[in-house]
């Protein structure tokens, strides 16, 4: 095992965050973990982590962590929620919600951390995104402008810090088998539609502990995704054509 690490997991109670926090510390990292599942980071603690039960989204919930937390060397951001809905048909409550946790979380308490890593010249921040946000599909326009705005804010956020050396990395899988999906649409088409595409859990949490170890820009998950994402570059049109086609057609 290389360095032990501290690592601080947000979202950390489910799919990605709950399996990248048991692979952690099976690899005796010191990791810390937010959820707002009493009994799983009940569970997690039983595992060796140290725990704070944290809505990500509440007012001054930035701050707090900061305060609780020990300085962390590895910050990997898996908070998210969605919700599946036509652009006219989607609550305001579910719009302010999605933004709040995927993107004003994370920006929050990566504005707060960063004058200690630029002081100390070092650190790593793991950001969870999505194919959503490089390729946004029919019935996701909020959750995809989300993930829109999250590159925006890395990439230029990854200039700004590279003179301390602090690396900023993204991973960007395509729709995950975790019930994130379900709660995200309640009809249960989107999972009918990506069925046969779903990545499991353990996939990505894979690639999220090789991020932790070896620190790149951003990496496709699966791999052959960053091939749709320059098709849609070089042909937006024709990608969005067979895409409306295919996501309208199973969710209607």
């Amino acid at each position: 095992m290389s360095k032990r690490k501290t690592i601080l997991i947000t979202g950390g109670t489910s799919g990605v965050g709950y399996e990248t926090a048991v692979r952690l510390l099976a690899e005796g990292h010191r990791v810390q973990v937010t959820g707002r599942s009493e009994m799983i980071l009940a569970k997690l603690k039983e595992f060796g982590a140290e725990t704070i039960r944290l809505d990500l989204s509440s007012e001054g919930a930035a701050d707090r962590l900061i305060r609780e937390i020990a300085l962390p060397d590895v910050i990997i951001f898996s908070a998210g929620v969605a919700k599946f809905a036509l652009a006219h048909e989607t609550e305001d409550s579910d719009a302010e919600q999605m933004f709040s946790v995927n993107v004003t979380a994370p920006i929050q308490l990566t504005q707060r951390i960063l004058p200690i890593w630029m002081k100390r010249k070092k650190g790593h921040f793991i950001y969870i995104g999505s194919q959503a946000g490089k390729v946004a599909t029919p019935k996701a326009a909020v959750y995809a402008a989300t993930k829109h705005a999250l590159i925006g804010y890395t990439d230029a956020l990854r200039m700004e810090v590279a003179p301390f050396g602090i690396d900023v990395s993204v991973i960007h899988p395509g729709p995950i088998d975790t019930p994130f999906l379900d709660n995200a649409d309640d009809s249960g088409t989107y999972r009918g539609a990506v069925g046969k595409h779903l990545l499991s859990v353990e996939e990505v949490a894979e690639t999220v502990v090789k991020m932790v170890h070896q620190p790149r820009r951003q990496v496709d998950v699966p791999r052959v995704m960053g091939v749709t994402s320059k098709i849609h570059s070089l042909a937006p049109s024709l990608v969005e054509r067979v895409g409306k086609k295919f996501f309208m057609k199973k969710m209607e």
